[in-house]
């Protein structure tokens, strides 16, 4: 299946016991009790995907980036809502990519936040004028900033699978209209914080997606990564240009190899990728460290 992750890419940790692994992470709990309750370890690696597949190439360092500027971004939007961090050690073979973090019952909603018009929202506004369903102005181009910022929900698909566009109707037909209400609510607070935060260091945050969960306390918690350039499109705002596509802090690098006749792949067949050449691994290493350092570092 495109995009399957066996488990044994995930590395042998003591005292933690391998539960999953995702296209990127790996999760693992504890073997004994843990002293910080019903907790999990997140680990990032340094796999990418594309297409709906996991590349057979890693990007080295990407799995600390994504840790990094998940922990940073967290403590910036703290003021708005809590999130599943806990403080304790983690093992030395994964020290700086992985999180130990509070279990939670998870929603199965991809939070999305767009504040400019581009990929998938694009091709639907195209057709319709629409974005999940929501009308949008006449003569928007591809990077046209949106009037305000909206909530474009996705029903979480399966590892291998496209996540499907739904309407806030249909978020609120899967887990009832207060924590739909919720959702979108925290959703846009925390991209129009975000937003600012990356404005005043030069970068345009396009749009987002989050994931939430509900603690046992009944507390709804931001979750998994946050503000990544896996889960979020970066853009320098010095070269914003609406009406083409956008330079990005994140694997366009890769998208664009992939689908040149140089990598010689289609990416309708069912064959995998091949692996991807020298070049294009730094230069995407460096497009992910460029995203950490203008965000967190000043």
């Amino acid at each position: 299946m495109p995009g399957h992750v066996t488990p044994p890419t995930a590395p042998a940790l003591e005292g933690w016991r391998h539960v999953y692994s995702g296209k990127i992470r790996d999760l693992y709990e504890p073997v004994e009790p843990h002293p910080r309750g019903d907790v999990v370890l997140v680990v990032a690696s340094d796999r990418i995907s594309a297409y709906d597949w996991v590349l057979p190439t890693e990007i080295p360092g990407k799995g600390g980036v994504l840790t990094g500027l998940s922990l940073w971004w967290f403590d910036q939007v703290a003021p708005i809502v809590a999130n599943h961090t806990v403080e304790a050690p983690v093992p030395a073979e994964v020290e700086g990519r992985a999180m130990v973090c509070k279990r939670l019952d998870m929603f199965p909603i991809e939070c999305v936040a767009r504040g400019y018009l581009t990929g998938s929202g694009l091709a639907e506004y195209q057709e319709s004028g629409t974005v999940c369903g929501i009308p949008l102005p006449e003569g928007l181009v591809d990077g046209s900033r949106l009037p305000e910022p909206i909530f474009t929900p996705a029903a979480k698909a399966e590892v291998g699978e496209h996540d499907e566009n739904i309407s806030f109707e249909q978020v609120v037909e899967r887990i009832g209209e207060a924590d739909a209400t919720a959702l979108r609510d925290l959703t846009l607070a925390v991209y129009s914080r975000a937003h600012e935060i990356a404005a005043a260091k030069g970068i345009i945050l396009a749009d987002t997606k989050f994931e939430f969960g509900r603690d046992g306390d009944g507390n709804i918690l931001l979750a998994d990564e946050v503000l990544t350039p896996d889960s979020s499109r970066f853009w320098p705002a010095d070269e914003w240009e609406p009406g083409r596509a956008q330079p990005s802090f994140d694997k366009q690098f890769v998208r664009d190899w992939l689908t040149s006749s140089e990598s010689g792949w289609d990416k309708k067949s069912d064959a995998p990728p091949p692996a991807l050449p020298d070049d294009v691994v730094e230069r995407t290493r460096q497009r992910y460290l460029e995203a950490y350092d203008r965000l967190a570092k000043h």
